[in-house]
């Protein structure tokens, strides 16, 4: 498996978007409100990778994940972590993870931050065994109860 940065050149905009959907697709009808990966098209995709720092996961020219990289003020936010369903617990999720924390090393951010949905507790046990612990709550817009999970693992 070879992790390579995903940058303006990248030219695999539709499978990557596709990965994405497929990976996200069993939140469907489980989390409320819906995934934003569903508002995602190849042209904000591709704004998504001039914005942020991405990286994929291939075998050969095939993808089987993804991370994208924002730096804050005090630490790297990781959002869009996709792993194909068929490749799921194959340790992907894990090297896209090590390269998240390679960057923000890197940008000598000391932290790395994501937001999980409440209903997703499998996700909340992952995170943690790889050292994210809960820091906060938040609620999506339009609603009175916590929809996310704040984690941060330090570096």
């Amino acid at each position: 498996m070879q992790i390579f940065r995903i940058d303006q050149d990248f030219g695999q905009h539709e499978e990557l978007l596709a990965l994405i959907l497929h990976a996200f697709a069993s939140m469907d009808g489980r989390i409320d409100p819906p995934s934003s990966a569903h508002e995602l098209t190849v042209e904000s995709l591709q704004q998504k990778i001039a914005d942020e720092i991405a990286f994929g996961a291939r075998d050969g020219e095939r993808l089987f994940g993804c991370v994208f990289l924002k730096p804050e003020a005090d630490c790297l936010y990781i959002g869009k972590l996709a792993v194909a369903p068929g490749a799921q617990g194959k340790g992907i999720g894990r090297l896209l993870l090590t390269e998240a924390e390679a960057t923000a090393r890197a940008l000598k951010l000391p932290a790395l931050r994501l937001l999980t949905r409440v209903e997703l507790v499998e996700n909340h046990r992952a995170f943690g065994a790889w050292g994210f612990i809960e820091t906060g709550k938040m609620c999506h817009p339009g609603f009175s109860r916590p929809t996310a999970i704040e984690m941060r693992k330090a570096l």
